[in-house]
């Protein structure tokens, strides 16, 4: 009932506890919003990276490693988006078809760290036993030396070029896919689809590749796109440090160790392909982070 000095709300307006919860509604709808358009972005600059990668010649006119003495060290413009190098060479052109060669080697090291990890980690907690000790401790010796380092002296034993610098990091990041799949592994054995795999009188390696390990995999999703993201890095590290990709290839970190001497008066010959490096690693993880979100729901 309202008094003579209180005038009834309007029709449609909210009531004071509506009106209270509408703000916190409104930051939700917004964190949502800004959510959805950041992981809609960093699929975006995902999917350009592997197109770079599938179809350079879609962005790009002509060869990366042309040479043009008259073109050389041209700062960004319309004509040459990332500038071009010391030999005339568009720094765009290289940028858009070294894509391949991190991508690759990237992805490459992610499945062979899945594979090796996989199996060191199924055999591990399905035998159990001593089998269980001897490649857990293996793992731990793996973890306890510093990944980079492992990897540079795998490379040094194989040989210098990307695929053995991704062969490399994927036997560094083998441990931390191991020791996830034998938790999963574990936590599988005692599932009931298991228990009656193994009363129908099913096999226990039928178990174990059919059933065992395809339902473990599904939680290294996440795992998997910031292990890419890692890869990435140390492939261009080891790039950079002449044991990756070799020249006149082009290979993003092999691009930075190539414009480091003219960073004074060209830094977009590195700050380009560092960037790119950045904004494929960056949208990688923000993409692993919102797998793990939505596995945890």
């Amino acid at each position: 009932m309202t008094t003579l000095h209180e005038s009834p709300p309007p029709v449609g307006a909210p009531d004071g506890d509506t009106a209270r919860a509408l703000p916190g509604r409104t930051g939700t709808a917004v964190r949502r919003l800004v959510r959805h358009w950041s992981v809609v972005l960093a699929a975006t600059v995902l999917a350009v990276a592997v197109l770079w990668a599938l179809a350079p010649g879609w962005f790009t006119g002509a060869s990366p490693t042309r040479i043009d003495a008259a073109q050389k060290l041209l700062p960004p413009s319309g004509a040459h988006w990332f500038g071009t190098d010391r030999l005339g060479r568009d720094q765009f052109f290289r940028v858009v078809h070294g894509a391949r060669a991190s991508l690759t080697g990237s992805a490459v090291a992610v499945l062979v760290g899945v594979t090796v990890g996989s199996v060191l980690g199924a055999l591990a907690g399905w035998l159990g036993t001593w089998v269980d000790a001897v490649v857990m401790r293996l793992i731990d010796v793996v973890l306890s030396i510093p990944g980079f380092l492992l990897a540079i002296t795998i490379v040094v034993v194989l040989g210098y070029g990307i695929l053995q610098a991704a062969f490399a990091v994927g036997i560094t990041s083998s441990a931390a896919f191991a020791r996830l799949i034998r938790a999963e592994v574990l936590r599988s054995r005692t599932s009931q689809y298991v228990e009656a795999a193994v009363a129908s009188g099913a096999r226990s390696s039928t178990i174990l590749v059919r059933h065992v390990v395809p339902n473990s995999l599904v939680p290294t999703l996440s795992l998997v796109t910031i292990q890419f993201g890692i890869a990435i890095i140390w492939i261009a590290s080891l790039s950079f440090l002449g044991l990756g990709a070799q020249p006149p290839s082009p290979e993003w970190g092999r691009l930075v160790a190539d414009g480091r001497n003219y960073l004074a008066g060209s830094p977009y010959l590195v700050v380009c392909p560092a960037l790119t490096v950045v904004a494929v690693v960056l949208a990688g993880n923000h993409l692993a982070r919102h797998f793990a979100e939505r596995q945890e729901r």
